[in-house]
C-alpha cells in the first residue's frame, strides 16, 4: 500500500518555508502577491498550532533578497534561520540535517511552501526525493513563479515525479480532522477567520447569527447579538 494514502497528521509532518523574503516575492506573477504571504502566514499559524517541525531557509539575504517576512518570523520566533548560497536548498548540508532529524521520528512528509516554484522548489523537491525515501507535499498556492506558466509546468513536473501538490488550508484541515478534537478546535477557527476568506466569514456568521455568540464591538468590548437583527 501506498504511504501516500495516509492523510497528513501532526505525527507524521514536517515543514519546510523556503526562501519566502520580498525580492523573490516581487518577481511572482503567477498568484496575487498579498494573497500568498496571507497563505503563508496562515500555513505557519497551522503548523504553530499543531507543533509540526519546522524549518526556515532563506538565500542570499543581505545581497539580494532581502529578510524574511517578518509575520512569518513572528510565528516562529524561536527558530534559527539557514541561510544559503544555493538556488537549491538540498545543496545546503545545514538544511539536510535539519529535515533528517525530524525524519528520524517519523515524519517523512514534508509539506514545502517556497519561491519561487520552478527554481527554488523544484530542484529541493527533485533532489530530495531522489536522494531519500522522504514524501513532498507542495503547497501550490502558499508557493509562486514568475509566470502563471512558470508555475503551473513546475507543478506538473514535480507531480510527474511523485510529488504531492496541496493547498494551504488543506494542510490544515487535514491536520485537524476531526472537530471533536477540542484541544486545537478554538486555534484552527481562528486561524480561519483570520486567513481563509469567505470560510472565516462564514464561521462569524454562523458564530453571530446561527449560535447567537458574542461579537465584539467598534471599541473591543464583548456584546450579545443584536435583538434588532
Amino acid at each position: 500500500m501506498s504511504s501516500k494514502l495516509e492523510v497528513l497528521t501532526p505525527e507524521n509532518s514536517q515543514i519546510i518555508f523556503i526562501d519566502q523574503q520580498p525580492q523573490m516575492a516581487f518577481g511572482v506573477q503567477s498568484i496575487d502577491r498579498q494573497t500568498l504571504k496571507n497563505n503563508v502566514v496562515g500555513l505557519a499559524k497551522a503548523a504553530r498550532v499543531f507543533d509540526i517541525p519546522t524549518t526556515i531557509t532563506t538565500v542570499e539575504t543581505d545581497s539580494f533578497s532581502g529578510h524574511t517576512y517578518p509575520e512569518l518570523l513572528a510565528v516562529f520566533p524561536e527558530n534559527d534561520i539557514l541561510e544559503r548560497t544555493s538556488m537549491n536548498s538540498w545543496d545546503d548540508q545545514n538544511v539536510r540535517d535539519a529535515l533528517a532529524r525530524n525524519a528520524a521520528n517519523g515524519r517523512k512528509k514534508v509539506i514545502v511552501s517556497g519561491l519561487w516554484t520552478e527554481v527554488c522548489n523544484t530542484t529541493f523537491a527533485l533532489s530530495c526525493l531522489h536522494d531519500t525515501d522522504y514524501e513532498i507535499y507542495m503547497v501550490a498556492d502558499a508557493s509562486g513563479g514568475t509566470s502563471v506558466d512558470a508555475h503551473k509546468y513546475a507543478m506538473d513536473r514535480m507531480v510527474q515525479a511523485g510529488v504531492v501538490p496541496v493547498t494551504w488550508q488543506q494542510v490544515l484541515l487535514e491536520w485537524q480532522r476531526d472537530w471533536a478534537h477540542k484541544k486545537t478546535y478554538d486555534a484552527v477557527t481562528a486561524i480561519v477567520k483570520e486567513h481563509s476568506g469567505a470560510y472565516g466569514m462564514g464561521i462569524d456568521y454562523a458564530v453571530t447569527m446561527v449560535h447567537k455568540g458574542e461579537e465584539r464591538t467598534r471599541h473591543g468590548k464583548r456584546i450579545g447579538p443584536n435583538p434588532a437583527r
